[in-house]
């Protein structure tokens, strides 16, 4: 393992924090390393939010975290296909700006997936990645925005569907 020691005891300890709390952030249901001998490396798993058209689906979440964490942020970028403004559909990259220029070492990687779960509720359609559906909104089409996102959402996170 390449990790630096201090990079290795904050990522350790926010594993340990996130087990401890897991019940208290129902929309992250998993946060881990993929492999035991590499903490560089964690996958997590998203809930959509209730009353969403998300609802139901399951979020697979890559993050890739930088040598000199947390002084620079993780790169986390969606596996699972989502239809969302702030996210781009064929490589699940996301606009959110603590991902670049607001990002600081207070933040976790478990307060960054929870940002991010956040964001499909409340998608900023002015810095779209996805402009079909940031376009929906800006025209005020929130029941074709929902239809849309619910599609994907059935199509690509919903195993029983």
């Amino acid at each position: 393992m390449t990790t630096s020691s201090a990079v290795a005891r904050r990522l350790l300890k926010e594993l340990q924090d996130f087990r401890r709390d897991q019940a208290t952030s129902p929309e992250l249901a998993r946060l881990e390393p993929v492999a035991d001998d590499n903490l560089l490396v964690w996958t997590a798993t998203l809930c959509g939010p209730q009353g969403s058209p998300y609802e139901g689906g399951r979020f697979e979440l890559r993050i890739q975290v930088p040598e000199r964490y947390p002084l620079q942020p993780p790169h986390i970028e969606f596996v699972t296909r989502i239809c969302h403004p702030n996210v781009r559909f064929t490589t699940g990259e996301i606009c959110l700006d603590i991902l670049k220029s607001a990002w600081s070492p207070a933040w976790t990687l478990r307060s960054t997936c929870l940002a991010i779960a956040l964001l499909l509720s409340h998608p900023e359609p002015s810095s779209p990645l996805n402009v079909d559906a940031a376009n929906l909104l800006r025209c005020g089409d929130h029941l074709g925005y929902r239809s849309l996102v619910r599609m994907y959402t059935m199509r690509y996170a919903i195993k029983d569907a």
